[in-house]
């Protein structure tokens, strides 16, 4: 009875928050066009024999998986992709966050996980996707991002492409990428929004090294959940965690400090992840637009709406390569009922589709969405 008395409101979805302005789309295409820049030259930053990513370039493993929607979630929770429960195949691909190819230790911890899901009807809004069956998630082992709009992105994602020569520099290197991030290059004086995405970015040096089942993975940015709005975690089970015996890293071991440990735990056992949604209660607290800002539990509790499971199963100590490198994943192979809001998200839908197209030209490989599990694996796909 008492909690139908308080029973929680959620903050309802508008569409407001999915529009762009001139600006906004100038902005866009100054982005893509340096994410296309740095994929054309991606192969001298990293010293490698293909072109890679803009972000996330190095990639840990592809791994079978799967995605189960519960059943009998509340209304306010079973929205779009998960209004109807059942099991559907998966595939994960396990990464670094940094935008260049490099021995563990040379790229800081960020770390992304990003799930492709099977059989999922219903249009897309991946450009030239809509009858695609699969829906992608893509997450970081980090609650927020660390810029919040698009016109200040537009400067910002030069700078993190840029990351490999300030890297190189050392200390002075740090000082100047400071300067350039605060001030725009130079060109105005440090801001309080400056300020916010630096403080927010400079969050990502405190990410604990562990092995990377053992993070919690987040959207970062908000979600349209059907009728109300949310971020997205991706949580290890208890269970799952107390299974891992390689819980430490030593990054200076070894140059492949990470996939090593991850391979390892999942031929011997397999490994679950909650998948969980915090809805927005309150817009001061769980603001839209401002994801350098997290969204507190005690705020806003997560609950748990699917299962991601990573069955345990016989991995090649390369992670299968050729798979993880030739997948895309993009935050906007989704729903409608599921889509990235906010400004600075719809950047995201033009950046993914180009970097992904760029990538595979230059590779020379088909750039192709595969229907299934079996299909994902079948090297003579792509």
């Amino acid at each position: 009875m008492l909690k139908k008395l308080f029973k929680p409101k959620y903050v309802p979805y508008e569409a407001k928050y999915i529009q762009l302005s001139a600006a906004d789309e100038r902005n866009i295409r100054t982005i893509t066009d340096d994410i296309k820049n740095y994929i054309a030259n991606s192969d001298k930053v990293s010293n490698v024999n293909y072109h890679t990513r803009d972000a996330h370039a190095k990639g840990y493993c592809a791994l079978k998986a799967k995605f189960e929607i519960l059943d009998d979630l509340p209304a306010e929770y079973a929205q779009g992709l998960y209004a109807e429960a059942g099991i559907h195949d998966a595939v994960i691909r396990f990464s670094n966050g940094a935008p260049f190819v490099a021995a563990d230790r040379k790229l800081g911890l960020a770390q992304g996980l990003a799930i492709k899901v099977f059989d999922v009807p219903g249009k897309k809004l991946a450009p030239g996707e809509e009858d695609s069956t699969t829906f992608d998630f893509n997450l970081v082992n980090y609650p927020v991002f660390f810029c919040n709009r698009i016109e200040d992105y537009a400067y910002i994602s030069k700078l993190f492409l840029e990351l490999p020569k300030y890297i190189e520099k050392g200390a002075i290197g740090k000082v100047k990428l400071a300067f350039n991030w605060l001030t725009n290059y130079g060109s105005k004086f440090p801001t309080k929004e400056s300020l916010k995405t630096f403080k927010a970015v400079s969050g990502f040096v405190k990410i604990e090294p562990k092995n990377t089942l053992l993070y919690d993975f987040h959207s970062q940015g908000v979600v349209r959940h059907g009728d109300y709005m949310a971020k997205i975690r991706a949580t290890p089970t208890k269970a799952s965690a107390k299974k891992v015996t390689r819980r430490e890293v030593d990054l200076t071991a070894r140059e492949e400090a990470f996939r090593p440990l991850i391979i390892d735990e999942i031929r011997e056992h397999d490994y679950q992840f909650d998948v969980q949604i915090q809805l927005c209660r309150n817009l001061k607290k769980q603001p839209i637009e401002e994801i350098t800002k997290e969204w507190k539990a005690s705020d806003a509790p997560f609950v748990t709406v699917a299962r991601l499971t990573i069955p345990c199963q016989d991995v090649p100590d390369d992670g299968h390569f050729e798979i993880m490198e030739n997948l895309s994943f993009t935050p906007f192979r989704c729903l409608e009922e599921n889509r990235p809001i906010g400004n600075l998200q719809q950047s995201r839908l033009k950046a993914y589709q180009i970097a992904a197209e760029t990538r595979h030209k230059l590779n020379a490989v088909k750039h192709c969405e595969p229907k299934s599990l079996k299909q994902t694996f079948d090297k003579s796909f792509f």
